[in-house]
């Protein structure tokens, strides 16, 4: 089987699924100690076929927690960089693919469509880096990931994950996932089409992170409410 093909169970040839199960096994628990995280509307997850998770990005911890709480098998896009040291193996072992961000490659696009042509699922984070989660330079790739394969599109907020600028270490932070609707796969052809595509997941991300945003700065309500 070709290195750009899905291996079974919708993960890229030769990654390790007892492995991959074991990591989202550990990803359910292993943050309880140090994140006090709520999860919103997990219904909304597909439970099977292809999907394109759209997440905004503003801690290193975000992907390994997002890691483990879909329910099912995930394979993330995760900057090359990071493949480096025991997780050059590691990484790949468990299914992730390196991206490297300033170069032309393909070959994480094309491997992650086949995953989704496995009926998998696969996550991006738009914009590329780690910013303020205000997504102002969202990229293309999950897009046309979901146009090229027929994907549905998650959008997914996550908040509280990053430490303002200047402030102390906080202890147990609350983190807050919220998941929205499923989006189906864009058809519109071309460039023009990618682009507005992008530009309405863009919107339905940012909504989200923007409903957290307004949520968390509420004064807290009565007990029970």
């Amino acid at each position: 089987m070709s290195r750009d093909r899905a291996g079974a169970g919708g993960l890229p040839h030769g990654s390790l699924g007892w492995l991959h199960d074991l990591g989202r096994w550990l990803g359910t628990w292993i943050f309880a100690p140090f994140l006090r995280v709520r999860m919103r509307h997990a219904e909304r997850i597909p439970g099977d076929g292809p999907v394109v998770v759209v997440a905004n990005h503003t801690a290193l911890v975000d992907g390994p927690l997002l890691f483990g709480m879909f329910g099912r098998r995930v394979v993330f896009l995760v900057k090359a960089e990071m493949f480096t040291g025991p997780l050059k193996v590691l990484l790949p072992a468990l299914g992730q693919l390196p991206v490297r961000r300033e170069v032309v490659d393909r070959r994480p696009l094309t491997a992650a469509a086949g995953v989704l042509s496995d009926g998998g699922m696969v996550a991006v984070f738009p914009e590329g880096t780690r910013g303020t989660g205000e997504l102002t330079g969202a990229r293309q790739g999950a897009v046309w990931l979901a146009r090229s394969t027929g994907a549905s599109v998650l959008p997914v907020a996550v908040r509280g994950t990053r430490r303002p600028d200047g402030a102390r270490r906080r202890f147990r932070p609350r983190v807050d996932v919220l998941v929205g609707e499923p989006l189906p796969a864009p058809t519109a052809p071309g460039r023009d089409g990618l682009a507005a595509a992008t530009a309405d997941v863009t919107a339905a991300l940012r909504m989200l992170v923007r409903e957290l945003d307004v949520e968390n700065e509420r004064p807290a309500g009565p007990a029970g409410t």
